[in-house]
């Protein structure tokens, strides 16, 4: 088979087709690795809540419901505009696919800065399990600090995802910025915001199950 003359396509591959093809695979792999992962996670919350609810519903009143809500907004957002550059180069636009990446940065660095501000307060509110946590604010105690531990693990796990996405964005506005993609190539970005997409569902789940116990 003659290979397609594009200085895009890696000689393992045959064509664009067959590379795109490859990427798609390899992306939807991956991502279905980290639904057994969060997965996991989920369930061990949702086994707990049900043992526990009265101790998980005190102590998720003890979140900033405020920023959770306020976070979800600006993700999701952040998603829009992911869709949008995706979209954009699609139609071979690259300049509005730099800003909407632009936008996209913009708004997963404002949700982690506002997460980071969140730790803060929980860690000031003597909410952090067996870093700073004060058992005489709750009537359940060790329900709380379970249900804390699973917060702090399911929430931390979920910005070091939003942390790598950030840095896979910035990977693409350099890309971009070089002329690397065009309406013909333009894998990579597809593929970035697959797992962007996946960083903000996964949150979707999140906020409803950490935040609206008993909303």
């Amino acid at each position: 088979m003659p290979r397609e003359s594009a200085s895009h396509i890696p000689e393992q591959f045959e064509s664009r087709a067959q590379q795109e093809e490859a990427d798609a695979l390899g992306i939807w792999t991956f991502l279905s690795t980290e639904i057994l992962f969060f997965g996991g996670l989920i369930l061990s919350y949702s086994v707990y809540r049900v043992s526990y609810h009265a101790g998980f519903a005190e102590a998720s009143q003890h979140l900033y419901f405020w920023i959770g809500t306020i976070n979800t907004f600006i993700l999701l957002t952040s998603s829009l505009c992911m869709a949008l550059a995706v979209h954009s180069i699609h139609d071979g636009d690259v300049a509005k696919l730099r800003r909407y990446l632009v936008l996209t940065f913009i708004f997963g660095a404002a949700f982690l800065g506002l997460k980071l501000c969140e730790y803060y307060l929980d860690y000031r509110e003597h909410l952090v399990p067996s870093v700073n946590f004060d058992p005489s604010h709750f009537l359940h105690p060790h329900a709380a600090e379970l249900f804390l531990f699973l917060y702090f693990a399911m929430t931390g796990l979920h910005a070091i995802h939003m942390t790598l996405g950030l840095s896979a964005l910035t990977y693409l506005y350099f890309r971009a910025r070089r002329g690397d993609f065009s309406q013909e190539y333009h894998s990579p970005v597809k593929v970035v915001g697959l797992y962007w997409h996946f960083v903000d569902i996964v949150w979707v789940f999140l906020y409803p199950m950490l935040y609206l116990i008993n909303n």
